[in-house]
């Protein structure tokens, strides 16, 4: 079999941050393209290979071929049995099965298609799967898919949904000599804050799957000059909420939380949606997945692109090599296990 690692580390050879991806898919389909039993689509900077070989089920195998920007690891560094560098967890480890797969599984037992999309790590309005919802609906039609998103190998099941909140709190300008005679804006936030800060998580359960919610202040602006009472303040609120919820839901529960810290000229404005999406391994290709490996399933906590295709109807879940909590950041690796256990799982789901 391929070195795995070794091929993960020739994929993160090569860069691919953000908007910066078309040499690296390139290379992608130059590769795939040299496979006979594949049937090669570029739709941008987005690529799908595909078998047709008649079989009842089809299943994809998705990635997103961005990076966020280097930070000091733009070059791979095999150390034993780990690989450092950017983009080996997430998810140039998982590219690099999925490639593995596609070269050496001609004939698997299900019809595949291997997606590899642009612009994950960017703004939602970017994410290239929307480009194909757009103009190939048909290459994304599937009876479920494998995200090969960094799971350390176990299945993280559905995700949670994310909601992104802008508020605005008015106040009224005076000079700080006479504080009185004005009304701090900034001041203003500490109530709301600190309700932030104490929030104890819900943690609801759901087909087994234990989510952990969050709500967070991620950045405030404020602040007129040193001798001003500021009349305005903003801060900004990032939700993550469970699949139990709808975001029509989740936006509720913000919004009635800080109504009582909240006056009729102050503005709490949606700025980003993400819609959660339960676990879905009742199907039986993902049940079999399960079972046939003894795999650890657990929730996912963060948003993952498997709520798109569950807005597809395509039940899907995550599945891949590498530490979650090691992606983006200077110091990101991929363990060699992980990488062959993920390859083996999967083989077997294709060639059983």
């Amino acid at each position: 079999m391929t070195d795995l690692l070794a091929l993960t580390a020739e994929l993160v050879a090569m860069p691919s941050v953000s908007f910066q991806e078309a040499a690296f898919v390139d290379w992608l389909e130059r590769e795939l393209k040299a496979l006979d039993h594949l049937e090669v689509t570029r739709v941008g900077d987005n690529l799908v290979a595909r078998t047709d070989l008649g079989r009842e089920r089809r299943l994809i195998l998705a990635g997103h071929t961005d990076t966020v920007e280097v930070n000091g690891n733009a070059d791979p560094r095999i150390d034993g049995n780990v690989l450092w560098g950017l983009g080996s967890a997430d998810m140039k480890g998982g590219l690099a099965v999925w490639l593995e797969l596609a070269r050496t599984v001609a004939e698997p037992a299900v019809d595949v298609s291997y997606v590899f999309y642009a612009r994950e790590e960017v703004a939602q309005e970017h994410n290239g799967l929307n480009e194909l919802r757009a103009e190939r609906p048909d290459l994304l039609v599937a009876d479920c898919a494998i995200l090969g998103e960094p799971t350390s190998a176990a299945v993280e099941a559905g995700c949670q949904g994310a909601v992104r909140f802008q508020l605005t709190l008015a106040g009224a300008r005076a000079h700080t000599a006479r504080p009185w005679m004005g009304r701090n804006a900034i001041h203003r936030l500490a109530p709301i804050l600190t309700k932030l800060a104490d929030y104890r998580s819900r943690t609801p359960t759901i087909d087994g799957c234990t989510y952990r919610e969050a709500v967070q202040a991620v950045s405030v602006d404020g602040g007129i000059a040193g001798n001003v009472v500021p009349d305005a303040a903003v801060l900004r609120i990032h939700h993550r909420y469970a699949p139990d919820r709808n975001p029509a839901q989740a936006e509720d529960w913000v919004r009635d939380l800080l109504a009582p810290d909240l006056d009729d000229e102050d503005l709490l404005e949606v700025v980003d949606q993400s819609p959660p999406c339960a676990p879905s391994l009742a199907h039986p290709l993902l049940a079999r997945l399960v079972q046939d490996n003894s795999l650890e399933v657990r929730a996912k906590l963060g948003w993952t692109d498997v709520a798109r295709f569950h807005e597809m109807g395509i039940p899907a879940t995550n599945f891949g090599p590498g530490d979650p909590t090691v992606a983006h950041s200077a110091g990101e690796f991929l363990d060699r296990a992980s990488l062959e256990a993920v390859h083996t799982a999967v083989h077997r789901l294709l060639t059983s």
